[in-house]
């Protein structure tokens, strides 16, 4: 294999000394310095108290946000931290009035299902919902998507990566075809931010939404969302908080004045522990950059592919490089049952309905662990009883 550059990354990560962790799809690996950024946090509570607001806590949803905007190609101040993906979603679309005849969201029908309950509760204010459906259970025709878009779509939703398959979407192509009939475009960027390289301001996405526990390795408790500067001074939103207030400390009574800047699409006060704790995956990833882990991941899992395709194991999800994002998705049997004897083997995959076991390397992975994990795989299947995909049973090997 070729020489890895990226691998003296992996003494940031505790966890690779004793766990071949390919699952950063769903949660990436903690890096080593959070721990002293969570203590940072600790000692400022501690010590400054309630001076810690007016010293930095206040800005944390647009200081952090700034770490992300330089991943995704936003400007500064352009992204704001939320508490999490459905907030920030639910956030946009309460700036939005669906009763008139411009009233459709199209979406697909394998967006995360999250997005879509908020969709579907639109209805109830309006909205006319339209799914684009799947062949394969795996793609979603893009043909078929910019057909679904017409000049009574106000938003159309779109995943950057579909998260059972890792299949890539042509989102510029959306975009394109959404402004030309006046609606505007929501980019769900959980699967791709952080091992895709994306630019929001050159893509001409109106609205931008993902969280920290992925690829960008910034756990739980931080989502972001970008909104394009021109929509500042005209989207109200209807889910708002204090923070949203252009001036938040005059604990006004009347209903709200919104903030001229992005924090208008805050609401509450922030998570701040959770802050401090995604910075450091943030940092790292602006280091290496994403362009470099992209390369990277292309390699890896087309050498996972080939490693599958040895052994005899189905592909899940696209084949070619340029259509995956960073995971690989195995039709195995019993794929719950096998991704649990992995575990207790400290090879961490994880499994999910109608897809299979996902696979994800990352820049922190070695090519052996990805040889360890194929053997594993396979000592695994051939332990289970048969093809019963699904079981919650526990294979012990």
């Amino acid at each position: 294999m070729a020489a890895d550059d990226l691998l003296h990354w992996r003494s940031e990560f505790p966890i690779l000394a004793n766990t071949v962790y390919l699952v950063s799809h769903s949660l990436g690996a903690m890096p080593r310095r959070t721990r002293d950024r969570l203590a940072e946090y600790a000692d400022i509570w501690a010590t400054r108290g309630v001076r810690a607001w007016g010293e930095g806590w206040w800005e944390l949803p647009r200081t952090v946000g700034d770490l992300i905007g330089r991943i995704i190609g936003a400007g500064p101040g352009e992204v704001v931290m939320h508490q999490n993906q459905s907030i920030a979603q639910a956030t946009v679309l309460s700036a939005m009035d669906w009763r008139g005849p411009r009233n459709g969201i199209v979406t697909e029908r394998l967006n995360f299902p999250s997005n879509l309950y908020l969709f579907h509760a639109l209805e109830r204010d309006g909205a006319r919902l339209v799914t684009v459906g799947s062949d394969d259970g795996l793609t979603v025709s893009l043909d078929r998507m910019l057909a679904a878009i017409d000049e009574t779509t106000r938003l159309v939703s779109v995943s950057h990566v579909i998260f059972k398959s890792a299949f890539v979407q042509d989102i510029a192509a959306v975009i394109r075809r959404a402004h030309d009939v006046g609606a505007l475009v929501l980019v769900d960027l959980y699967q791709s931010a952080g091992t895709l390289p994306v630019d929001v301001r050159a893509l001409g996405a109106d609205f931008a939404t993902g969280g920290s526990v992925k690829w960008l390795c910034g756990g739980p408790g931080a989502g972001y969302l970008y909104v394009r500067r021109e929509h500042w001074a005209t989207l109200q939103p209807r889910l708002t908080g204090w923070m949203a207030h252009r001036e938040p400390f005059a604990f006004e009574d009347r209903p709200i004045d919104y903030a001229e800047d992005a924090y208008r699409f805050l609401n509450g006060s922030p998570n701040v522990p959770a802050l401090y704790a995604a910075r450091s995956g943030y940092e790292i990833v602006n280091e290496i950059g994403v362009p470099a882990i992209r390369a990277k991941s292309m390699r890896q899992t087309q050498y996972l592919v080939s490693l599958a395709d040895a052994a005899g194991i189905r592909i899940a999800g696209p084949r070619e490089s340029a259509q995956r994002g960073g995971t690989v998705t195995l039709d195995v049997p019993s794929g719950h049952t096998v991704a649990s004897a992995l575990a207790a083997r400290d090879v961490v995959v994880d499994y999910r309905p109608g897809a299979g076991i996902r696979v994800s390397p990352h820049f922190y992975t070695s090519d052996e662990e990805l040889d360890t994990f194929i053997a594993e795989l396979t000592r695994a299947m051939a332990f289970q009883p048969g093809p019963h995909a699904g079981s919650t049973s526990t294979a012990v090997y």
